[in-house]
Order: C-alpha cells, then sequence, then structure tokens
C-alpha cells in the first residue's frame, strides 16, 4: 500500500514538472506544430467501379476531398460524364477503358489509392503520388496482370518513407530518443528495439488482429515525447531513471504504441485484401529506410556541433527538449477532446 503511494506520488511529481517545464515553450510553438494524422498525410482513398455496358463509378471516401465538379476534364477525351449518384460519380467510355488511358485528379494531396473493381471479378489496388499539383493514375497499374510486385512494392516502400520523414510527431519522438541517448552501441539497441516494436503493432493493427482506435493512440503518441523531454532534462540535471539505464525497454514500449500510429495511413487506405501482405511488407521497409536516413542527417548534425563548439551541445540539448516537450505537450491538449468522441 505504501509502495502504491509513492507510485501516485512521484507520477503527480512528475506530471506537476512537466506541465510547469513544457507549457509556456508549448504556447509558443503551437501556431507553427502540426500533428500527424490522416489529413496530414493527404493520402485520398477512391473506388472505381466497372459496371455493364462500358459505365463506370468512381467513388470518393474520403470527406475532406474536394468535389468535382466537371469529371470529364478527369477523363479520357472519348468519356462522358453521366448523371452522379449520392456519394458517387459515374461516366461511360466507348470503347471501355483499357491499359493506354489514365485519370488525373487536380488535388494537391501526397497521393491517392485507387482500388478498382472490373467487370471480370478482378480486383486491383495501387498507391499513386501527387505530381506538380495533380494525381495522375495511369490504368495500366490497375489492370489484373498490370501492377506488377515491383511496381507495388516501389510505391509502399516510398508511401512508407513519405510518412516517416512527414510525420512530424514520429521524428519528434526519434529526436528525443538521440538526445537522451550516449553511445553507439545503446542507440543501435534502442532503435532496433522501437523498431521490433512498431513492426509488430503495425502488422497486428493492419491484418485486423488488434485494430485501435485512432484518437488514444495520437494522445498516447504526444505523451511519449512529452515523457522522453522530461527525461532529457532531469538527465541533464543529474536525476537518472530507467529511460536512461534501460532506453531501449523504454523506445520498445512506446514504439507498440507508434506502430498503431503508423497503421494509421496504410491500414485506413483501403487496399484489395491480396495486396496487403506486400504493401505492409514494403511500408514497413519504407519507414525503416526513412527512419534510417533522419538518424543519420540528425547524427551528422548533432556531429558538427559537437566538433565546432563542444560548449553548445549541452545547452542546445536543454533548449530542444523544452521545445520536443512544449509541441508535445499542446498535441496532447489538442487530441484530448477526441478521446471521449471514439
Amino acid at each position: 500500500m505504501t509502495q502504491n503511494k509513492h507510485s501516485i506520488i512521484a507520477i503527480a511529481r512528475w506530471l506537476k514538472t512537466v506541465l510547469v517545464q513544457a507549457s509556456l515553450v508549448g504556447l509558443l510553438c503551437a501556431p507553427l506544430a502540426h500533428s500527424h494524422d490522416i489529413d496530414v498525410t493527404g493520402v485520398a482513398r477512391i473506388f472505381l467501379d466497372e459496371t455493364p455496358e462500358g459505365v463506370y463509378q468512381l467513388s470518393i471516401a474520403d470527406q475532406q476531398v474536394p468535389p468535382l465538379y466537371n469529371i470529364e476534364r478527369i477523363l479520357p477525351k472519348r468519356c462522358l460524364g453521366l448523371s452522379p449518384g449520392r456519394y458517387s460519380y459515374r461516366f461511360s467510355c466507348q470503347p471501355i477503358l483499357n491499359t493506354d488511358d489514365s485519370l488525373t485528379f487536380p488535388w494537391n494531396f501526397q497521393g491517392v489509392v485507387v482500388v478498382a473493381k472490373w467487370q471480370d471479378g478482378n480486383n486491383v489496388s495501387a498507391y499513386f503520388p501527387s505530381k506538380g499539383g495533380q494525381i495522375e493514375v495511369p490504368l495500366a497499374e490497375l489492370k489484373a496482370g498490370a501492377a506488377s510486385i515491383s511496381s507495388l512494392a516501389a510505391r509502399y516502400l516510398v508511401l512508407g518513407a513519405e510518412h516517416i520523414l512527414f510525420g512530424i510527431d514520429h521524428l519528434l519522438f526519434i529526436t528525443g530518443l538521440l538526445l537522451l541517448l550516449r553511445g553507439v552501441r545503446l542507440l543501435i539497441q534502442t532503435v532496433t528495439a522501437f523498431t521490433v516494436a512498431h513492426s509488430i503493432t503495425l502488422a497486428a493493427a493492419v491484418l485486423g488482429a488488434f485494430p485501435v482506435p485512432g484518437p488514444p493512440i495520437e494522445a498516447l503518441i504526444a505523451l511519449s515525447i512529452v515523457f522522453l523531454a522530461r527525461e532529457i532534462i532531469m538527465g541533464n540535471r543529474g536525476q537518472k531513471s530507467l529511460a536512461h539505464a534501460k532506453p531501449w525497454l523504454v523506445a520498445f514500449g512506446f514504439g507498440l504504441i507508434h506502430g498503431f500510429g503508423f497503421a494509421g495511413a496504410l491500414g485506413e487506405l483501403g487496399l484489395a485484401s491480396k495486396d496487403i501482405p506486400l504493401a505492409l511488407l514494403f511500408f514497413n521497409l519504407g519507414v525503416e529506410a526513412g527512419q534510417v536516413a533522419f538518424i543519420l542527417t540528425l547524427g551528422i548534425v548533432i556531429g558538427l556541433v559537437n566538433w565546432l563548439k563542444q560548449s553548445l551541445v549541452k545547452p542546445l540539448e536543454i533548449t530542444s527538449a523544452y521545445a520536443l516537450g512544449g509541441i508535445a505537450l499542446y498535441w496532447f491538449t489538442e487530441r484530448l477532446p477526441s478521446l471521449f468522441l471514439v
């Protein structure tokens, strides 16, 4: 009973310390910081269904996607727009769509995932990145047999790398790990633990084995950054804890949470079931590639600062820790109301 009482007191003191230390920085940094969610990744979901007699139905799954007021401008010239349905657009093509055709969407998103359901019963899905303010969808990659393994692998490798490199909350967590760690061996152990953990929960969530609502995960991800920021600050004051003694264990625990966050970008895309295993594999490899690239870049920057003027390292670490904690605390308060809407 006494031990539980001390634990509660310790947690209360920790929260008080974090709130006092990070609130000011959070208020200053809040207007400049954007959290990472499905809207920030900007990946829209589109369903293309082929019906008899050369009629097609185009459905957009995301409410944030602007409507297509003139659908004919995205279609091949021989196609004609028909009366739209309640949540979809209809058009006909004579002759029917073929592998030489493409659809061009006037959207400034990161990309789209298109799931095509053809009249012959084949379902094919693929991811198409944005290029120059528009997104081109070559139907050659959506026809059965045309979407090769190499094409699917390349697209989801890129999507995974972009997800980590543009997912600012995940990058801030990795930054916190680098500021907390000392020594290459410990860095390798910790990053490996983080990688293994988020790979486990990413696969579990995408395959439907352990689905978790997004809002609680987003809030916990923010808290994980706050926790790291606090540990960095306390470590610079000479107060060591489990995060300093066994950072790989802490990284593994939080990696499980971040894996569900990664799944938010892949698990909600509406992939055809047969494409999920390969897409999951290469999306995860892309995440790791982006993570390694970021760690190497940040490591070089830290090394240069240390080489140029070693006396700057500690003040920069402390300042960075306060910035991380402030931004993450703002995100947590921003995401907190959504927990009650799950």
